[in-house]
């Protein structure tokens, strides 16, 4: 298997802007192939699905076929893909759908790694039915989220225990199987934010035993678009229907509104750019999608630990969490300069980075004391000289 970062920078037109884009956290760069997709379907998907006429039927068409993408992607069945416009909106849905005796007298156990779209619905969820928050800490050494403490935490009241699969600040990857086994034993459904890890590397639901796992796609280079994959379809029915739409069935029963088709036209197109990325993948597109992540997972492997040891080599560079495996994004802190500074003075060198993400794990580690952390992550489209320009500039910041 072999990446060719080259080729695939060709696949992406906005690189011609000539910044160096270090900041997939707020989406990745969109390639050619999603852009041209999305702006076809525009003019073309007009049509809400449940008629008979051409445009109708295409418009189903068009959401069939992103639940199969979805499902590819992440190895889980279609008819256990929810779609929707963002995690955030999904994650709550789920959140409210949840019968109110799932509630009572229970316990939801969420991370302080995770973002806060895979917080936010579950805390807010507790408090409407008087359900207990508990908290898995992040460990403040390396950043590791240690999965021994889930079997401390977790109990006979515990109804969800959320967590990410990756850490979109730090970069950690968490240990999801063990979290999956603690969740199984006392009966509680296991919640997975893959959104920071689906860019990076394969994924595959029935390895992590997941309930439920949410990717959203603006993170791989997608449009905004979301999904919400559910292990065992049968599930669905067991949750309250969110859906307008008194007919709704199966995994139209959480997807609350319409959809916008040319949004999910590209939602396809982007994991078929994924399965692409490498051009020795052959076979169907889950075997391509497999083949070319772990090549470019490979790759951007290579490449973090070059940047890694590279702003460890600047006396003024403090890198935050050392776990491994990690995922290719890095937060620093910079000696006597704050996070803003540090931001606005690699802006005027034409690189594009994070200051003060929101981030409970870096708040927890101390980052906001010593002036707040910059946050970088790689692309599909990094390269060494980048990484380069990057360290050279802050070298010269020092």
């Amino acid at each position: 298997m072999t990446y060719d970062v080259a080729r695939v920078r060709g696949l992406f037109p906005s690189l011609g802007d000539g910044w160096i884009h270090l900041d997939p956290q707020v989406g990745m760069q969109i390639p050619d192939s999603v852009a041209s997709t999305v702006s076809k379907a525009f003019r073309a998907l007009v049509s809400a699905p449940g008629g008979v006429y051409p445009a109708a039927l295409q418009s189903r068409a068009i959401i069939d076929a992103a639940r199969g993408a979805v499902a590819d992607l992440v190895g889980g069945q279609a008819r256990g893909v929810v779609l929707g416009p963002s995690r955030g909106a999904l994650l709550n849905t789920l959140a409210e759908s949840m019968s109110p005796r799932v509630w009572l007298g229970s316990t939801v156990i969420v991370s302080r790694l995770d973002d806060e779209a895979n917080l936010v619905p579950w805390i807010r969820a507790a408090d409407r039915f008087g359900a207990k928050v508990s908290w898995a800490e992040v460990d403040i050494e390396d950043g590791a989220l240690p999965p021994w403490q889930y079997r401390d935490l977790a109990g006979e009241s515990t109804s969800v225990i959320a967590m990410t699969a990756a850490s979109s600040t730090i970069g950690t990857v968490t240990d999801v199987r063990s979290v999956a086994e603690v969740a199984r034993s006392v009966g509680a459904m296991l919640v997975v934010d893959a959104t920071s890890a689906a860019p990076y590397m394969p994924l595959d639901l029935s390895e992590l035993q997941a309930d439920v796992l949410v990717v959203s796609a603006e993170r791989w280079g997608g449009p905004q678009a979301a999904a919400m994959v559910f292990r065992d379809p049968d599930q669905l029915d067991r949750v309250r229907a969110a859906s307008l739409s008194p007919r709704a069935v199966g995994p139209e029963r959480l997807e609350v509104d319409g959809h916008q088709h040319a949004m999910l036209a590209g939602l396809v197109a982007s994991i078929e750019h994924l399965a692409g990325l490498d051009e020795a993948a052959t076979g169907t597109r889950r075997e391509r999608i497999v083949t070319s992540m772990t090549s470019l997972s490979g790759y951007l492997q290579r490449l973090l630990t070059y940047l890694v040891n590279s702003l460890e080599q600047l006396n003024t560079v403090r890198v935050v969490g050392t776990s491994d495996p990690r995922v290719p994004t890095v937060s620093f802190t910079f000696s006597g300069v704050s996070a803003d500074k540090v931001v606005r003075r690699l802006a005027d060198n034409g690189i594009c980075a994070l200051a003060d993400q929101p981030s409970r794990a870096l708040d927890g580690i101390g980052a906001g004391d010593v002036g707040g952390a910059v946050t970088l992550g790689l692309g599909q489209y990094s390269t060494p000289y980048e990484v380069d320009q990057l360290v050279r500039c802050l070298g010269s910041l020092a």
